[in-house]
Protein backbone atom coordinates (compact mmCIF):
# COMPACT_ATOMS: atom_id res chain seq x y z
CA UNK A 1 0.00 0.00 0.00
CA UNK A 2 0.69 3.75 -1.15
CA UNK A 3 2.69 5.16 2.02
CA UNK A 4 0.48 9.24 2.50
CA UNK A 5 1.74 11.65 4.95
CA UNK A 6 -0.51 14.79 5.10
CA UNK A 7 0.70 18.18 5.73
CA UNK A 8 -2.01 20.77 6.58
CA UNK A 9 -1.42 25.06 6.93
CA UNK A 10 -4.57 27.34 7.46
CA UNK A 11 -4.56 30.30 5.42
CA UNK A 12 -6.55 33.53 4.27
CA UNK A 13 -8.81 35.54 5.96
CA UNK A 14 -11.45 32.94 6.83
CA UNK A 15 -8.61 30.20 8.02
CA UNK A 16 -9.12 27.66 4.95
CA UNK A 17 -7.43 24.25 4.94
CA UNK A 18 -4.43 23.78 2.53
CA UNK A 19 -3.01 20.21 2.37
CA UNK A 20 -0.45 18.94 1.10
CA UNK A 21 -0.52 15.11 0.66
CA UNK A 22 2.42 13.09 0.25
CA UNK A 23 3.96 10.21 -1.34
CA UNK A 24 6.52 9.13 1.08
CA UNK A 25 8.24 6.78 -1.02
CA UNK A 26 8.77 9.02 -4.59
CA UNK A 27 8.40 12.54 -2.34
CA UNK A 28 5.39 13.69 -5.04
CA UNK A 29 2.87 15.81 -3.38
CA UNK A 30 -0.81 16.90 -4.33
CA UNK A 31 -1.36 19.94 -3.08
CA UNK A 32 -5.35 20.91 -2.38
CA UNK A 33 -6.79 24.49 -2.02
CA UNK A 34 -4.35 26.78 -2.06
CA UNK A 35 -6.28 29.66 -0.68
CA UNK A 36 -3.79 32.05 0.64
CA UNK A 37 -0.27 33.04 1.56
CA UNK A 38 1.87 31.28 -1.06
CA UNK A 39 4.72 32.09 0.95
CA UNK A 40 3.29 30.03 3.95
CA UNK A 41 2.37 27.03 1.62
CA UNK A 42 5.64 27.24 0.28
CA UNK A 43 7.37 26.43 4.23
CA UNK A 44 4.66 23.40 4.40
CA UNK A 45 6.43 21.44 1.03
CA UNK A 46 9.78 22.86 2.09
CA UNK A 47 9.24 20.79 5.54
CA UNK A 48 8.03 17.65 4.25
CA UNK A 49 10.18 17.99 1.16
CA UNK A 50 7.60 17.67 -1.25
CA UNK A 51 7.90 17.97 -5.00
CA UNK A 52 4.59 19.11 -5.77
CA UNK A 53 3.10 17.54 -9.03
CA UNK A 54 -0.90 18.64 -9.18
CA UNK A 55 -3.07 21.33 -7.69
CA UNK A 56 -6.49 19.78 -6.81
CA UNK A 57 -9.38 21.87 -6.31
CA UNK A 58 -12.41 21.21 -4.46
CA UNK A 59 -14.50 24.52 -5.27
CA UNK A 60 -13.67 27.70 -6.78
CA UNK A 61 -14.53 30.29 -4.02
CA UNK A 62 -12.10 32.94 -3.14
CA UNK A 63 -10.69 31.44 0.17
CA UNK A 64 -9.37 28.24 -2.00
CA UNK A 65 -8.47 29.30 -4.48
CA UNK A 66 -6.25 33.09 -3.54
CA UNK A 67 -2.93 31.63 -3.63
CA UNK A 68 -3.06 29.45 -6.96
CA UNK A 69 -1.68 31.47 -9.42
CA UNK A 70 1.56 32.16 -7.33
CA UNK A 71 1.82 28.76 -6.40
CA UNK A 72 0.92 26.96 -9.90
CA UNK A 73 4.05 29.06 -11.23
CA UNK A 74 6.46 28.53 -9.07
CA UNK A 75 5.87 24.58 -9.53
CA UNK A 76 4.84 24.58 -12.75
CA UNK A 77 1.72 22.49 -11.94
CA UNK A 78 -1.49 21.82 -13.40
CA UNK A 79 -5.26 22.26 -12.01
CA UNK A 80 -7.78 19.87 -11.02
CA UNK A 81 -11.40 20.71 -10.67
CA UNK A 82 -14.68 19.53 -11.17
CA UNK A 83 -16.32 19.76 -14.76
CA UNK A 84 -19.05 21.61 -13.25
CA UNK A 85 -17.14 24.27 -11.42
CA UNK A 86 -15.48 25.52 -14.48
CA UNK A 87 -18.58 28.60 -14.85
CA UNK A 88 -17.72 29.58 -11.08
CA UNK A 89 -14.17 29.62 -11.38
CA UNK A 90 -14.08 32.18 -14.36
CA UNK A 91 -16.67 34.43 -13.01
CA UNK A 92 -15.29 36.82 -10.81
CA UNK A 93 -19.09 37.61 -9.10
CA UNK A 94 -19.20 33.51 -8.36
CA UNK A 95 -16.18 32.92 -7.19
CA UNK A 96 -16.43 35.80 -4.93
CA UNK A 97 -12.63 37.73 -5.88
CA UNK A 98 -14.43 40.35 -7.16
CA UNK A 99 -15.68 40.96 -3.62
CA UNK A 100 -12.15 40.95 -1.99
CA UNK A 101 -8.54 41.74 -2.97
CA UNK A 102 -8.25 41.33 -6.49
CA UNK A 103 -10.85 39.66 -9.02
CA UNK A 104 -9.26 36.46 -10.59
CA UNK A 105 -10.35 33.73 -12.55
CA UNK A 106 -8.93 29.98 -13.24
CA UNK A 107 -9.02 27.47 -15.97
CA UNK A 108 -8.36 24.34 -14.48
CA UNK A 109 -6.02 21.81 -16.90
CA UNK A 110 -7.86 19.12 -16.00
CA UNK A 111 -11.68 18.83 -15.48
CA UNK A 112 -12.95 15.79 -13.54
CA UNK A 113 -16.36 14.35 -13.83
CA UNK A 114 -18.66 12.47 -11.31
CA UNK A 115 -16.84 9.02 -10.14
CA UNK A 116 -13.84 9.47 -12.42
CA UNK A 117 -10.90 7.26 -11.56
CA UNK A 118 -7.33 8.83 -12.06
CA UNK A 119 -3.93 8.30 -10.71
CA UNK A 120 -1.73 11.55 -9.58
CA UNK A 121 1.16 11.46 -7.62
CA UNK A 122 1.20 7.64 -7.31
CA UNK A 123 -2.13 7.55 -5.68
CA UNK A 124 -5.80 6.39 -7.01
CA UNK A 125 -7.94 9.05 -6.57
CA UNK A 126 -11.83 9.22 -7.18
CA UNK A 127 -13.44 12.06 -8.14
CA UNK A 128 -16.92 12.36 -6.50
CA UNK A 129 -19.34 15.47 -7.39
CA UNK A 130 -21.21 17.14 -4.52
CA UNK A 131 -23.40 20.32 -5.33
CA UNK A 132 -24.40 22.18 -2.41
CA UNK A 133 -21.95 24.47 -1.71
CA UNK A 134 -21.33 25.44 -5.38
CA UNK A 135 -22.70 23.33 -8.06
CA UNK A 136 -19.30 22.22 -9.06
CA UNK A 137 -17.99 21.11 -5.81
CA UNK A 138 -16.11 17.91 -5.57
CA UNK A 139 -14.76 15.28 -3.12
CA UNK A 140 -11.33 13.54 -3.34
CA UNK A 141 -11.43 10.19 -2.61
CA UNK A 142 -8.38 8.04 -1.85
CA UNK A 143 -9.58 4.39 -1.47
CA UNK A 144 -6.37 3.21 -0.61
CA UNK A 145 -5.37 5.27 1.77
CA UNK A 146 -9.26 5.54 3.19
CA UNK A 147 -9.46 9.02 2.91
CA UNK A 148 -11.75 11.83 1.77
CA UNK A 149 -10.72 15.46 1.04
CA UNK A 150 -14.67 16.90 1.26
CA UNK A 151 -13.64 20.89 0.89
CA UNK A 152 -16.78 22.94 2.19
CA UNK A 153 -19.16 19.82 1.28
CA UNK A 154 -18.57 17.97 4.77
CA UNK A 155 -17.34 19.64 8.27
CA UNK A 156 -16.59 17.76 11.40
CA UNK A 157 -20.48 18.37 13.09
CA UNK A 158 -21.59 20.59 10.19
CA UNK A 159 -21.86 20.70 6.20
CA UNK A 160 -20.86 23.98 4.39
CA UNK A 161 -23.02 27.03 3.62
CA UNK A 162 -25.41 26.45 0.40
CA UNK A 163 -26.49 30.98 0.44
CA UNK A 164 -23.63 31.72 -1.46
CA UNK A 165 -24.00 31.81 -5.31
CA UNK A 166 -24.73 28.58 -7.24
CA UNK A 167 -25.14 27.04 -3.65
CA UNK A 168 -28.46 24.62 -2.70
CA UNK A 169 -29.36 23.31 0.10
CA UNK A 170 -31.71 20.33 -1.44
CA UNK A 171 -28.11 19.47 -3.37
CA UNK A 172 -26.18 19.48 0.11
CA UNK A 173 -28.48 17.40 1.66
CA UNK A 174 -28.14 14.87 -1.50
CA UNK A 175 -24.41 15.16 -1.24
CA UNK A 176 -24.20 14.17 2.09
CA UNK A 177 -26.59 11.53 2.00
CA UNK A 178 -24.55 9.87 -0.97
CA UNK A 179 -21.22 10.47 1.05
CA UNK A 180 -22.50 9.22 4.32
CA UNK A 181 -24.28 6.20 2.56
CA UNK A 182 -21.48 5.06 0.18
CA UNK A 183 -18.24 5.52 2.28
CA UNK A 184 -16.72 3.36 4.77
CA UNK A 185 -17.06 4.64 8.21
CA UNK A 186 -13.31 4.14 8.99
CA UNK A 187 -12.71 7.05 6.54
CA UNK A 188 -11.02 10.05 7.26
CA UNK A 189 -12.08 13.33 6.09
CA UNK A 190 -10.30 16.30 5.71
CA UNK A 191 -12.02 19.45 5.48
CA UNK A 192 -12.24 22.63 3.54
CA UNK A 193 -12.55 24.36 7.20
CA UNK A 194 -12.15 23.59 10.90
CA UNK A 195 -10.74 19.67 12.50
CA UNK A 196 -10.78 16.59 10.32
CA UNK A 197 -13.36 13.71 11.55
CA UNK A 198 -14.18 10.48 10.00
CA UNK A 199 -17.38 9.34 7.85
CA UNK A 200 -18.25 6.81 11.02
CA UNK A 201 -18.45 10.09 13.41
CA UNK A 202 -20.41 12.01 10.51
CA UNK A 203 -23.06 9.02 10.22
CA UNK A 204 -23.61 9.28 14.58
CA UNK A 205 -23.20 12.92 15.15
CA UNK A 206 -23.74 14.97 12.14
CA UNK A 207 -27.01 16.96 12.75
CA UNK A 208 -27.48 17.56 9.55
CA UNK A 209 -27.80 13.65 8.62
Amino acid sequence: MMQMKVGQCRVGMVMTNCYGLLNTQTKEMILVDPGDSPEVIGRMVEELEGKPVAIFLTHGHYDHILALEAVKEKYQIPVYASKEEEELLGDVSLNLTGQVRRPMTVRPETLVSDLEKFSVAGFSVQAIHTPGHTKGSVCYYFPEESLLVSGDTLFHGSVGRTDLPTGSTAQMMESLKRLLETLPEETDVLPGHEAATTIGYEKRYNPFV
